[in-house]
């Protein structure tokens, strides 16, 4: 009798352990983040624009502030040299498709962003963003620092 007992808990022993032990890391997801100015708030980097990276030496950066809903966009994909755009921004929930929508305004009358923009995902890394007429265009952006000479400070 002893030696069944010893044999049942050490099996318990073994189950305990084994629960125990966390999951792998690479397998937990980051968390998602409801859209809110608060959450995306913040500077972010063009990483993939349609699924393939920026060409070398290209770059998008937009910092979005919380407190007054306005943005600055930092690039040089479609200008020589950077070009600086302002402007205001917004988020709604679509209720027809029940998701999370941005959509920008330039400042001094140089009209809206070209798309209205799914939040197809939102962490505290990165941002998946889908236009809400294309669902081929789709940007992904990572939380990232806009270096200096880019801001011109």
């Amino acid at each position: 009798m002893k030696k069944i007992f010893k044999l049942l808990l050490v099996a318990l022993m073994s189950l305990v352990t084994v629960a125990c032990e966390s999951p792998a890391e690479e397998n937990v997801a980051e968390q998602q983040l409801e859209v809110t100015p608060n959450n995306i708030a913040g500077s972010w980097a063009l990483e993939q624009l349609n699924g393939e990276a920026l060409p070398e030496g290209s770059y998008v950066y937009i910092d979005f502030v919380r407190s007054d809903r306005t943005f600055t966009l930092y690039q040089n994909v479609d200008s020589f040299g950077n070009r600086t755009l302002t402007g205001r921004y917004f988020i709604y929930v679509d209720e027809e498709m029940g998701t999370s929508v941005i959509r920008g305004e330039y400042d001094h009358g140089m009209g809206e962003w070209n798309h209205r923009y799914i939040v197809e995902s939102l962490t505290s890394t990165a941002m998946t963003l889908v236009a809400k007429d294309n669902a081929e265009d789709v940007c992904v952006y990572t939380r990232k620092d806009i270096p200096a000479e880019i801001v011109g400070e």
